[in-house]
């Protein structure tokens, strides 16, 4: 970051006038910009600078540091060695003119030449980039690349274009290059950094377009080969270094630096280090990178000395000894005996040895649905600062990733409420260092190196200690042997113990031994209690015995709901009562500790405690069909809410008519952006919601929720969940014989086959729902179905067959009077005619679904219509149009949280600026695509492959452009892709070669 052009005089005089005068943020203050155009605001009122020369003058004055400039070195700088005849006089009028525009004292006349003075600090953009270079400098060298980084970022955007843009002159010209040279080396010093914070998949995108305009700047091309190299994409990196080699051999006769050759030989070696930024544990983390997950540690915690002193000596050892394995203690113990609240004391205690962060996750290890360790990981990685984009998408690329992401550093993970080894195995930090506490009900026997730990019950002395704490001393100490019968009732169980303290806490009117006394009544559940497992079950039946009989059946109820947690909203619809009284209800039970608050509005039973409600409710709720009403009733809160949410986003769309009926309104939104984030929030309460309603009472309501929540899937956010809960609604509608219910089913499976680019599978399930629905006669698949398969044959090259269907479809809208329907089918009929060479017909039509959309007000879909408006445009040649559309597509799909369609709508404005022959933007917009993924999975991949090595051809780094056909041909061949020819005719010429 040295090398900087310096103005240090006006940076010194700005200070002193800031401080008696104010700052250039003042109303009126002058300023200067250089990084561009050359030109100058008082406030924000733009000023005349005059004409080119005038503004060359200018220029060079605010590049002499406040220093005063002879007239003989401004003619030099103007006109360099053939000044015109009057020179002198023309630098007189312009020094006149600029005087005149500028505030008094500004520009003065001293030794027969001219200076600018009395600039306010911050007055010149180029003294501001030069502040912020030296704070991101000052940052890195103390290791905060964080900060570093932002500050680099703030300077690079103050540059607007081509430094003293417009500005003739030979001294104009010199400092133009400086002034490049500095800025691309300030890019390079930000590059490298957002590497070393594991942002490859970023930057290979920037990179790439860099690359291509300054070519020979070996540098960059470092840069980009450790970037592709730490996305996973060796071959490409190593591309990289032949076409770098190539070039410099065709252009300078020279060959690359020792730096860059020694980087292809890491490479080709597989350098670990290489695989990993170089020094990310001397950076000074921000809260992101540095996270404190830990849950609150109980203040009345009491008792188990022995194993905190265990625990603490090995999570000490771990931090302190270097070289050694990381440290893995796993503790068993039934449910209810404090495996989590040692879990959390201990690694509250340690957390000083752990610098560097704590990692906490509920891997739900005793429920139906165990925590996946993948979706664990990318929590992981970006509660550790890494940015969505580089989340890669496998098991295994993720759990490699996070052991790079911790290496060097000091952090503790708790993983609570484990199933099995397994489970947590993916989930270990792979190097010394770094600790793990796991909690689980079974022994981790074939957990490689764990210290296990037992967890019993607890002694009797610590079971009187807690249960003294939460009740209090004054009333245990009157009635000390009744309180020793109490926690002796309770087995010595902690949870048991927790809650009969609180129940006796929270009535002052009771004594201990009343308390005692209802223990000793239940003589069949104390034997229970101290009964392995039985004992959760009968400590529970202690609280649950308790309650009033309005919180009895809210615990009954609510724990029939399958799902991580429940929203009041949703509390409410399951219970028939008002959001208040359910609030009340819901707060009463957190009290007890038989419910947790997950967050404000929020709620969530242990899974232990939840299989426990549910044996209530079989056992006492009275008459039995509550509890299906019970689950209608969160079925319908469900689909009505999700209902709105769907008609806000596509407003006019039918299918809102067509869904059944329901008896609750569901929740209002004050707007789209709510509506948004009540179902990404929801998304997985609802689909354990349609997985639990797929019986013959409930089906139909199930599967339309799982229709009205496609953008689940389409977003990405949800899809391999969302897909499984479609196959599993497909399923049951075939095996209960319900034609309507398993066409709309099979139709929305192959959407989400669609978006994943499996077409073979999702066209056999929409031919399949639409021979069904000659019998199920229903409305909504006898327009979605074949306009589905009208994108499918699209998107497999059968344009005919498309245009068929499509006809169809919009036929099917029309009739059904759905606007939105039939621009989708219209948008989606303009790509056929597009590829069939009907190139007018195809802009034609695409203009009126925009139309269509623009009228109703849309937001997604009118994203879309722009999207098959954009593609159309580019194959009937019009491609400055085009990239309007698409970046108009773009812009609303980014609003509307629709991650895939932003990589998607990244691949078509790469198509654009390719046949622009702007390759190197071309390249850039198809490694965005790469980086975020698109509609259409392995498919889309392949044609953004295809797409960035015809870009990289165009740009001379052959080498490149074959690895990532040879990618693109693999993912081909192995969908069975008639695209695969054209890859192969790509590489057959560089074979040859």
């Amino acid at each position: 970051m040295d090398g900087g052009p310096r103005v240090p005089e006006q940076r010194r005089t700005g200070s002193v006038a800031g401080a008696e005068a104010g700052t250039a943020t003042e109303p009126d203050a002058l300023r200067f910009s250089v990084l561009g155009p050359v030109r100058a605001w008082r406030g924000v009122e733009a000023l005349n600078t005059g004409s080119p020369q005038q503004r060359a003058l200018l220029a060079a004055l605010l590049l002499r540091e406040g220093r005063t400039a002879t007239a003989a070195e401004l003619i030099d700088a103007l006109w360099g060695t053939e000044p015109p005849s009057q020179a002198l006089a023309a630098l007189r009028t312009y020094a006149s003119r600029l005087r005149k525009v500028l505030d008094p004292g500004v520009l003065v006349s001293e030794s027969g030449g001219y200076a600018v003075r009395r600039l306010r600090e911050g007055a010149l953009d180029l003294a501001a980039a030069q502040e912020l270079a030296a704070e991101a400098e000052k940052a890195r060298g103390a290791g905060d690349l964080r900060h570093a980084r932002a500050a680099l970022g703030r300077a690079l955007d103050l540059w607007d274009g081509e430094p003293l843009a417009g500005v003739p002159g030979p001294y104009a010209e010199a400092q133009r290059a400086r002034l490049e040279e500095w800025r691309l080396g300030l890019l390079e010093s930000r590059l490298d950094m957002d590497l070393e914070q594991g942002c490859h998949a970023e930057a290979v995108s920037e990179l790439t377009a860099l690359t291509a305009a300054h070519p020979l700047r070996e540098r960059l091309r470092e840069l980009l080969m450790l970037a592709l190299y730490r996305g996973g994409r060796q071959a490409e990196a190593l591309a990289v270094y032949a076409d770098t080699r190539r070039l410099l051999a065709e252009e300078l006769g020279v060959d690359p630096r020792p730096g860059l050759s020694e980087l292809q030989q890491r490479i080709l070696q597989a350098d670990p280090v290489l695989a990993e930024p170089s020094a990310p544990a001397s950076e000074p983390a921000a809260a992101p990178v540095r996270p404190a997950q830990l849950p609150a540690s109980v203040p009345d915690f009491t008792g188990r000395a022995a194993f905190v002193t265990e625990l603490s000596e090995v999570l000490s050892a771990a931090s302190e000894t270097e070289g050694r394995v990381m440290a893995v203690s796993a503790l068993a113990g039934i449910g209810g005996v404090g495996k989590t609240t040692l879990a959390v004391h201990v690694a509250h205690r340690a957390r000083a040895a752990f610098p560097d962060g704590q990692l906490y996750v509920d891997l739900q290890g005793a429920g139906p649905r165990p925590a996946e360790p993948e979706t664990v990981l990318g929590s992981f990685l970006r509660a550790l600062g890494t940015a969505d984009s580089a989340v890669p998408d496998s098991l295994e690329e993720r759990a490699a990733l996070y052991r790079s992401v911790l290496d060097g550093r000091r952090v503790l993970v708790l993983l609570d409420n484990a199933k099995d080894a397994a489970q947590v195995r993916p989930l270990l930090p792979g190097t010394g260092g770094c600790a793990a506490l796991v909690t689980s009900r079974v022994r981790m026997l074939d957990l490689a190196g764990a210290h296990l730990v037992d967890l019993d019950v607890m002694s009797p002395d610590e079971a009187l200690a807690l249960f003294t704490k939460i009740v209090g001393e004054e009333r245990v100490a009157a009635e000390r042997e009744a309180a020793l019968d109490v926690v002796a009732a309770c087995g010595f169980l902690p949870l048991a113990i927790r809650i009969a303290a609180s129940r006796l806490a929270a009535r002052r009117t009771w004594t201990v031994s009343v308390l005692a006394a209802k223990l000793a009544d239940e003589r069949r559940r104390l034997d229970e209690l101290q009964a392995g497992d039985l004992a959760v079950k009968a400590t529970f039946e202690l609280g649950y015995g308790q309650l009033e009989p309005a919180q009895a059946r809210a615990f009954r109820l609510l724990g029939l709901a399958d799902g991580p947690d429940i929203s009041l909203a949703a509390a409410a619809a399951v219970l028939d009562l008002p959001a208040e009284a359910t609030e009340d209800l819901l707060e009463s039970l957190v009290d007890t500790s038989l419910l947790e608050s997950a967050a404000p509005g929020r709620y969530r039973f242990h899974d232990l405690v939840r299989l426990y409600a549910r044996a209530c409710a079989a056992r006492d709720e009275q008459p039995p069909s509550e509890r299906g009403a019970a689950m209608s009733r969160l079925l319908d809160h469900y689909l009505a809410t999700a209902a709105q949410v769907y008609a806000m986003e596509r407003p006019g769309d039918r299918t809102v008519t067509h869904l059944e009926h329901v008896r609750r309104p569901g929740s209002a939104f004050a707007g789209a952006s709510a509506a948004l984030d009540w179902l990404h929030t929801e998304a997985e309460p609802l689909l354990a919601c349609v997985q639990q309603s797929l019986e013959a009472p409930t089906l139909r309501r199930a599967v339309d929720l799982l229709l009205t929540t496609i953008d689940l899937a389409e977003s990405g956010a949800s899809a391999r969940r969302y897909e499984a809960t479609a196959v599993a609604a497909r399923d049951a509608a075939a095996a209960l014989g319900d034609p309507h219910a398993e066409t709309r089913a099979r139709i929305t499976l192959a959407q989400v086959l669609s978006q994943s680019g499996r077409f073979d599978e999702a066209r056999l399930e929409a031919e399949h729902a639409d021979a069904l629905n000659e019998t199920a006669r229903d409305p909504w698949t006898s327009s979605t179905a074949p306009n589905q398969l009208g994108i499918i044959a699209n998107c497999t090259g059968r344009f005919a067959d498309a245009g068929t269907y499509l006809q169809r479809a919009i036929e099917a809208f029309r009739a059904d009077g759905n606007k939105p329907g039939e621009g989708s089918a219209v948008c989606n009929l303009s790509r056929s005619l597009a590829s069939m060479g009907r190139s007018g017909e195809a802009v034609e039509l695409a203009k009126r679904g925009v139309d269509i959309y623009d009228e109703l007000g849309m937001s997604v879909r009118l994203a879309n219509a722009h999207y098959a408006l954009g593609i159309v445009l580019t194959q009937a040649g019009s491609l400055s149009e085009a990239l309007v559309q698409l970046s108009e597509a773009l812009r609303m799909f980014t609003d509307s949280r629709q991650r895939l369609w932003e990589g998607t709508t990244h691949f078509r404005i790469a198509q654009v600026h390719l046949v622009s022959e702007r390759a190197a933007l071309a390249a850039q917009h198809a490694e965005q695509a790469l980086a975020i993924g698109c509609i259409g999975g392995d498919w889309m991949r392949a044609n953004a492959l295809t797409m960035l090595g015809r870009a990289l051809e165009a740009l001379g780094q052959s080498d490149r452009a074959r690895v990532c056909w040879q990618e693109a041909l693999s993912l081909y061949e192995q969908a069975g892709s008639v695209e695969a020819a054209e890859v192969r005719s790509l590489l057959a010429p560089l074979a040859a070669a």
